[in-house]
């Protein structure tokens, strides 16, 4: 058997931001694989601080490399990615590679919960006589969006002591620790002109210098080896004194226990996007929309929430989400970018805050199901408030035009702005503007005022007004759909035909459906046919101008393609629960679902981020995964279908409780992504 390594990833994180990250194949083809990245400021500030290492070994038979490397033109140094015998993801990131001389070892990274920790260890499974293991680190302490070059500001000066080597590679960013139990040799070199691969790809900056201050190395015939990656700050604080092996098993014990709780893959995937936040008030939590390159965001968050924590029962990890943000309300809106650490907040986004009412009415409902006494408690009524102060912003109107018309209906936008979920932006060219009255604006707007109205009747008469008004304005009599924006550019009467899945959120996904019977059946019809793949939702049928079928090349041409056909699976569950608000929602209906929507989905949770769903997809097939290879709302929607959406009354279904099985490796495809 052999598995196709180069698109697949890991990942493991620290819950507070941070996270280690590389490819199956061991070569690093992003700026963000890195062994050691830290969040400063969690869930922000981050740096890299050790971005991954050479190793090899040697024995009586030669010299044996464990690690592969690209650098510029395209030139491979080191030839480990042929050695890797089997990998597995769970519970964390091992290999075991097996050498020409019949020398087996195996290698394990993990990251510690809670702490800037990333560990190595390395075992010897069998071996003919001694063998000694050698890693070199590479280090740069640099923003994680950025790339280093060789420079005279690095500092390889070292700090060595018995088991802890020390660097402060740059004024201003965090010293680097390193515990083990092997020997270190100072030999300060640049490695210069790696290549990362998948960077090229997208048409960004791809060539980076490394430090590399010096070697470990390790009688791997005498004992195991440990390397122990940490900031200075940390080691000093909590690890002092302590032996390396020891804190090792110690912290192998705890992440043990910690990973096996966890239900399910999807369980322990969705883990990765809760994190803590730190501020100058309460401790809060929130969600990391995507690794590795987003952080928190309004819209991801409430999206994302409803599987994360209310489909888990992870009510206080929901509840430490929504109080913080419900104190960000501002002329009825939420930022789309949580404002700290003296940034400025960005209150860019129509449909962040009615995402927000739809989380908190589901944390409401779930509260009412499991302690009913509590709904009345200080800091649910806050989350009330919050509410209150977004229904009425909207309907006085706010920031970018967003008011609310005689109609009942959302109207927003402004030139140059994108304030819907279809956001790309290249320079001043916003590909899908969508001003006017959007249609899934509108179905978070009334099923806002239908939660609003279960405890203030005012709404009511809002309410009425807008559902009528949208049964009347949005249905597409020539196509047999809904419109996806009606009052087009705030002219009354011009509407957008497009065919988009935006309206699937009227039929489906959200509590009060909009228009029910025989057109909600067609519409379901015309997504189904013309949107629907196994990877998710196309954000355009294939027949629309502007279709564009594969998310590549560089950063105008991808982002222009970004919801001009490219495949979303968050949007799968809104498409489930309208299908089985059409086709019935009984115990046949959920199975025949589950078999054409949802266990195609799951298969796709070893195609790119293991264990994890992609951001995007392409619109054409074999829909490759594309984007951010972990993305929270893609398995927390995923995740929502599997636990609630599709769970039997009696049982819930058990193909995603399996845990990951080392996958054997013969040949490992040395392409990037």
């Amino acid at each position: 058997m052999s598995i196709d390594a180069s698109g697949r990833e890991w990942l493991e994180t620290d819950g507070l931001g941070g996270f280690a990250s590389g490819s199956v194949a061991g070569i690093r083809t992003r700026r963000y694989h890195a062994l050691l990245l830290t969040a400063t400021t969690p869930p922000t500030g981050r740096f890299v601080l050790v971005n991954g290492f050479d190793a090899w070994l040697e024995t009586s038979g030669g010299r044996f490399d464990l690690s592969s490397q690209w650098y510029s033109p395209g030139v491979m140094g080191g030839d480990g990615v042929r050695n890797i015998e089997s990998f597995a993801s769970a519970p964390w990131p091992t290999w075991v590679f097996r050498f020409a001389d019949g020398t087996r070892i195996q290698q394990e990274i993990f990251v510690v919960h809670d702490a800037p920790v990333a560990c190595v260890a390395w075992k010897l499974l069998s071996a003919g006589g001694a063998a000694k293991l050698t890693a070199r680190p590479f280090l740069s302490g640099r923003d994680y969006h950025a790339l280093q070059r060789s420079n005279p500001a690095f500092r390889f000066d070292a700090a060595v002591r018995p088991g802890c080597v020390t660097w402060q590679p740059y004024c201003g960013v965090p010293g680097v620790t390193a515990l083990t139990n092997g020997g270190y040799v100072h030999e300060p070199h640049w490695y210069n002109n790696f290549l990362y691969q998948a960077e090229q790809a997208r048409g960004l900056d791809c060539e980076e210098d490394l430090a590399a201050p010096g070697t470990f190395s390790w009688l791997l015939d005498a004992a195991d080896a440990a390397l122990i990656f940490t900031t200075s700050d940390y080691a000093a604080d909590s690890l002092a004194q302590t032996e390396v092996l020891h804190l090792l098993g110690r912290a192998r014990q705890r992440e043990q226990g910690r990973r096996a709780k966890f239900d399910s893959r999807l369980h322990a995937s969705a883990d990765a996007y809760i994190v803590r936040r730190s501020s100058k008030g309460a401790p809060g939590r929130t969600v990391i929309a995507g690794y590795p390159w987003f952080t928190d965001w309004g819209r991801d968050t409430f999206i994302a929430l409803r599987g994360l924590c209310i489909a888990t029962a992870r009510l206080d990890a929901a509840h430490d989400i929504l109080i913080p943000w419900a104190s960000t309300v501002s002329e009825g809106m939420l930022p789309n970018r949580f404002p700290d650490h003296g940034e400025q907040p960005e209150f860019n986004s129509v449909d962040a805050s009615l995402w927000f009412v739809n989380a908190v009415r589901e944390y409401v409902e779930a509260r009412g199901r499991t302690n009913p006494e509590s709904l009345e408690d200080h800091e649910d009524l806050i989350l009330r408030e919050a509410v209150t102060k977004i229904l009425t912003g909207y309907s006085q109107g706010t920031r970018f035009g967003i008011r609310v018309g005689k109609d009942g209906l959302v109207a927003a936008g402004e030139a140059g702005v994108q304030l819907t979920w279809m956001d790309a932006k290249v320079g001043d060219w916003v590909v899908t503007p969508r001003i006017g009255k959007p249609v899934e604006i509108q179905a978070l707007w009334l099923n806002a005022l239908a939660f609003a109205v279960q405890s203030d009747p005012q709404w009511q008469e809002l309410l009425q007004t807008g559902l009528r008004s949208f049964r009347e304005r949005f249905w597409n009599a020539d196509r047999n759909y809904l419109f996806d924006v009606v009052d087009a550019n705030h002219q009354p009467g011009l509407n957008d035909p497009a065919l988009r899945p935006n309206q699937i959120f009227a039929i489906g996904g959200l509590p009060l459906a909009m228009i029910d019977g025989d057109r909600a059946l067609k519409v379901l019809d015309a997504v189904e046919q013309e949107l629907w793949t196994p990877a998710g939702l196309r954000t355009l049928a294939p027949n629309e101008p502007g279709y564009t079928g594969r998310y590549e090349g560089g950063v105008r041409q991808r982002d222009g393609s970004y919801h001009q056909g490219t495949v979303w699976p968050w949007l799968m569950g809104a498409f489930v629960e309208a299908w089985l608000r059409i086709h019935g929602n009984d115990a046949q209906a959920r199975r025949e679902a589950r078999t054409r929507f949802l266990d195609p989905l799951l298969a796709r949770m070893d195609a790119a981020g293991l264990d994890h769903i992609s951001e995007i997809a392409d619109g054409e097939a074999p829909h490759t995964p594309r984007g951010c290879p972990f993305q929270a709302w893609s398995v927390a929607e995923v995740l929502r279908l599997d636990r609630v959406v599709l769970r039997e009354p009696q049982s819930a279904a058990t193909h995603t409780t399996q845990r990951r099985s080392a996958l054997p490796v013969e040949s490992v495809n040395r392409t990037a992504g």
